[in-house]
């Protein structure tokens, strides 16, 4: 990818977690439609996002202390210092407001505001509940994607992984195509996501023997019993959270 393009895919992404802080405050989710079963991701990283904030924080009021005679300085160094809280809570902004979506006729899995990938229910070969740290993976000869594997970690592990039929298209944020057959992502509820997706493909797979039309069936309710991907843009309006 050219330089240019390159460059237009990071403004967007940082629009795209400022965007994220703006709805994190009105309590909104994006891209999660009526219907739509939303799977939450980041509980597990928000211990560590607040911690960091708060020495971020501390860290900018000691600086304001020590330049206080230098007063160009001290501006230039307050915007780096708030800018950076910004950042930090847009990291988990993002995460918050974009959660992975369980429709009726795909699953769409996020990592905050930097990608998604879809994927077609009829695709699921297996689901299941399996918890990965990223050692276990990089011990396995693997980075984070490769080999076919794509990880959408948080706070360094994953606890889901769903096998693919067939193969589809994840793309990075810095538009890198990779052809995947297996995904790993986390879920705050991990069990209840697996059961979920379980019951999302018996669905569809039920509506498309019957021939009628998926999107009557609507996505699974929780505590029952394609190839396109790419950055994160909103496919709905957004809904209050719950």
């Amino acid at each position: 990818m050219s330089r240019g393009g390159v460059l237009r895919r990071l403004a967007a992404h940082e629009g795209r977690w400022l965007m994220s802080l703006g709805w994190w405050v009105a309590r909104r989710r994006i891209g999660v439609a009526p219907g739509e079963r939303a799977l939450g991701y980041a509980g597990a990283q928000a211990a560590i996002v607040y911690g960091l904030t708060f020495v971020c924080v501390v860290e900018t009021v000691g600086m304001g202390v020590l330049l206080a005679g230098k007063a160009v300085v001290h501006e230039v160094m307050l915007f780096v210092d708030v800018y950076t809280v910004l950042t930090v809570l847009g990291f988990q902004a993002a995460a918050v407001t974009r959660p992975h979506v369980l429709g009726a006729k795909e699953l769409r899995l996020r990592d905050g505001a930097r990608r998604e990938i879809r994927i077609p229910l009829e695709r699921i070969a297996s689901v299941r509940h399996d918890l990965r740290f990223v050692r276990e993976q990089r011990e396995d000869g693997g980075g984070k994607d490769g080999g076919g594997v794509a990880e959408l970690t948080v706070a360094g592990q994953t606890s889901v992984t769903v096998e693919l039929s067939e193969p589809v298209v994840a793309v990075r944020l810095l538009g890198r195509r990779e052809t995947v057959r297996t995904v790993r992502f986390h879920a705050d509820e991990a069990r209840a996501a697996v059961t979920a997706v379980r019951e999302g493909v018996a669905a569809r797979a039920g509506a498309l023997e019957a021939g009628g039309t998926p999107e009557a069936s609507g996505a699974p309710k929780a505590g029952g019993t394609s190839e396109a991907a790419g950055t994160p843009e909103a496919t709905a309006a957004p809904v209050k959270l719950a």
